[in-house]
């Protein structure tokens, strides 16, 4: 049976190829979150028993977040190339591996080694994105890219409050300390184990097949499709907008997750499993903030095109840097918490928002287009994690200075623009992909 690109998403069907898809990636992405920053609450305990410096724990979190941009580049070339099954199921399995392997850290510097290989899961959003793309029509591709996404990164937030939980519980089961944070983190890498094999039987590369039996037909040509793709991507100068931008979004959204539950245990007093619970705070908004993001990006792409999109874009990431400058500010818990919250909506909304856009840049090399502007991310990332390693600069005036780099980086959505033509086609594709679910439906 031949299917096309789905026109809505239905959360309750897991029937059909896409709305499979669907459940997977977001699925696999939150495993992939959840162990990336698993970590992350943890690491007032590591950094007591490893003795570690505030330079040292800077070191860790670029770490965690800088292998990823080279992965993300290339697991974009690899998705256009094999597929999205077979790369998410490798992914998954392959990295549990380091996951599990940093409870064999003795010291900083092998410490330090996991967490960096830790970091090429974090390429895994790349998958996701792509995947969704190739199954989601333009109505709603920038939700469903939105949707798997936030849910994904929920993991981030989800990690902050269940980890010391585990950690708790190994304790409460006669672990020392010294043991009970090295056997919490196997928890996520057997999962993602487990996922890797699901996603394998589960899923299918696009709409009507995997690339392989595609291939075998005639019907696609992978040395085609990547050829020249990574090329043309990289000579776009929206691609390079969008990555800058992203790394002002999801760049600071990897950098609070690694430093919030330090931050609210340092500056505000609190214990490592209250401030854990207070950092995720800030991740358990992809919940539903990303997915705002995507619909309004839809949306408003329904009604005034890709303009509307993009434009769109650069008012969520002013209000996003706004409340970052906002929150630097704050001394007080009663109000850091709920201002956390806010930032943190307009961050995921970003996000969402960068995401409904990325489809429609060059669909002939999504993956290298989503590839390049996901690994902006991390770049951000990076750089944030220069910027908190300083030791003359402390880390609210870090993040005054992160906010303001954000709103002046709002400015670079007058630089993606779309020809006339472009935006007629992507008018004339979503005629064609709904109408063609009118007359499947009928």
């Amino acid at each position: 049976m031949n299917f096309t690109k789905a026109t809505k998403i239905e959360l309750f069907n897991f029937k059909t190829p896409s709305m499979r898809a669907f459940h997977m990636t977001w699925f696999a992405f939150f495993l992939c979150f959840f162990g990336w920053f698993g970590i992350a609450p943890m690491m007032a305990i590591v950094r007591e028993e490893l003795q570690l410096t505030k330079t040292q724990i800077g070191n860790i979190i670029i770490a965690s977040v800088s292998v990823t941009i080279l992965a993300r580049l290339l697991i974009g070339w690899i998705c256009d190339k094999v597929g999205p099954r077979l790369t998410y199921t490798w992914m998954l399995i392959l990295g549990s591996i380091p996951v599990m392997g940093i409870g064999f850290a003795q010291s900083y510097e092998s410490f330090l080694f996991f967490r960096l290989l830790i970091g090429v899961i974090g390429a895994s959003f790349v998958i996701t994105q792509y995947h969704t793309s190739m199954m989601f029509a333009p109505n709603c591709v920038g939700t469903a890219n939105a949707t798997t996404a936030g849910w994904g990164n929920l993991g981030g937030g989800v990690t902050q409050m269940v980890m010391p939980l585990i950690l708790m519980a190994f304790i409460g089961l006669g672990a020392s300390t010294f043991w009970s944070w090295r056997l919490a983190m196997v928890v996520p890498g057997i999962m993602m184990i487990f996922t890797g094999i699901a996603y394998y039987k589960l899923t299918q590369d696009t709409i009507n097949g995997n690339y392989k039996e595609l291939k075998e037909k005639g019907l696609i040509d992978n040395a085609a499709r990547t050829k020249g793709g990574f090329k043309a991507a990289c000579k776009d100068k929206r691609v390079w907008a969008l990555f800058v931008i992203y790394g002002a979004c999801f760049g600071i959204e990897l950098t609070i997750n690694g430093m919030a539950a330090l931050y609210f245990a340092d500056y505000f007093g609190l214990g490592v499993k209250t401030a854990g619970l207070v950092a995720g705070l800030f991740g358990l908004m992809n919940l539903f903030a990303r997915t705002l993001g995507g619909v309004f990006g839809d949306k408003v792409g329904m009604k005034h095109g890709l303009k509307g999109r993009v434009l769109f874009l650069g008012a969520v990431l002013l209000a996003e840097g706004i409340a970052l400058i906002v929150f630097s500010r704050i001394e007080v818990l009663w109000l850091a918490i709920p201002t956390l919250i806010v930032f943190s909506l307009f961050v995921q909304m970003s996000e969402g928002a960068t995401f409904s856009i990325v489809p429609f840049v060059n669909e002939k090399a999504l993956g290298s287009v989503a590839g390049i502007v996901g690994a902006g991310g991390n770049v951000g990332a990076v750089l944030a994690g220069f910027l908190l390693r300083a030791e003359a600069v402390t880390w609210p005036n870090a993040l005054l200075i992160l906010g303001i780099v954000v709103v002046l980086s709002s400015s670079l959505v007058f630089a993606i623009r779309f020809s006339t033509a472009a935006e007629e086609q992507a008018k004339i594709d979503l005629q064609t992909r709904l109408a063609n679910a009118t007359v499947q439906a009928a």
